[in-house]
């Protein structure tokens, strides 16, 4: 090995302590970093080559550490990590800011008619469906069926929920009704997570020990890993929906943007971008990426089954999902 890099670096792990949020949310800026995106076949392979020489012993000559965890973090935002497969572009998580901003910042400026509520809805619910199969996870497949359930159940919801409060903003002012694309995307997201995972919920997730020793699959942790997400996803939209409106609001009174009102849609979509750069890590780094559960919470049967292999496990460990 290089004498650049230390023998013992851990690449399943992330780079920094993940039972504090500062070492998450580095994690996480890492991961959505959307430069990445811009990276090229050639560059990702280059990444992906050096991180699986790294795991069997060989390095490049002159490979600092820095490079080898840069290499490590571009390989994470581009290929599955249960297939190894390399992800579609759109539905890679360095892909979430440039799509959301553009989407959720046309669903903030064309509000206004149903024909543009309905449209812009199905994008964003057609997205996330992208998103979701994209990373799937590789222990609970999606079927075509359950993704289709979830895509039509989520865009239904979606547009129901816009199309309901816009009526009922009619005669409200105008900064109320800027929020109903928000509302409408917190529902589907309250709908949308729990259908694509609803095999998780009916099974269970796998749980560990400590050590990462496989103990059982619990339902109970499923639904405590699905609730962190929607948490998260609903955490992550509300910078992006609810403070550019607040500011267009003012900004739509000036002289300015009535003189030049085809400028609005990119202040805001350029808005919803800033505003997503810092909410998309942040808000994945609220809960840990491994969360937990006392074993006194879990099915009595796998409390049984625990107990009887080691009684001094009071802790299992869950891998939450994005």
């Amino acid at each position: 090995m290089s004498r650049d890099v230390r023998t013992d670096i851990n690449l399943k792990e992330p780079r920094w302590d993940q039972g504090a949020f500062l070492g998450r949310a580095k994690h996480f800026f890492m991961l959505t970093d959307p430069r990445n995106v811009l990276l090229s076949s050639e560059a990702l392979d280059a990444a992906r080559t050096i991180v699986e020489d790294y795991k069997h012993g060989k390095v490049r000559p002159g490979l600092t550490e820095d490079e080898l965890w840069r290499a490590k973090y571009i390989y994470d935002s581009a290929f599955h990590p249960d297939t190894g497969e390399k992800m579609l572009l759109v539905g890679r998580m360095s892909a979430q800011v440039p799509m959301n901003m553009t989407i959720t910042g046309c669903m903030l400026t064309f509000y206004r008619t149903t024909p543009a509520v309905i449209f812009w809805q199905w994008a964003n619910q057609s997205f996330n469906a992208v998103v979701n199969y994209t990373n799937r996870s590789g222990d609970a497949p999606l079927t075509v069926g359950q993704l289709g359930t979830a895509y039509a159940s989520a865009t239904t919801g979606a547009v129901v929920t816009a199309l309901g409060l816009k009526s009922l903003t009619k005669h409200l002012p105008p900064l109320v009704a800027r929020f109903v694309p928000f509302a409408a995307v917190a529902a589907a997201n309250c709908i949308n997570i729990p259908l694509m995972r609803q095999r998780e919920l009916k099974f269970g997730i796998p749980v560990t020990d400590i050590n990462g020793n496989r103990l059982g699959k619990s339902p109970k942790a499923a639904q405590q890993a699905i609730l962190q997400v929607v948490v998260s996803r609903i955490g992550m939209a509300i910078p992006a929906m609810a403070i550019p409106p607040v500011i267009m609001n003012a900004l739509e009174k000036r002289a300015f943007l009535k003189r030049f009102p085809l400028l609005s849609a990119p202040i805001q979509v350029g808005l919803v971008g800033l505003s997503l750069v810092f909410a998309n890590p942040l808000c994945c780094a609220l809960f840990p990426q491994k969360s937990s559960m006392k074993v006194s919470h879990l099915e009595s049967e796998l409390q049984t089954l625990i107990q009887a292999r080691d009684p001094g496990i009071d802790v299992v460990y869950f891998n939450k999902g994005l």
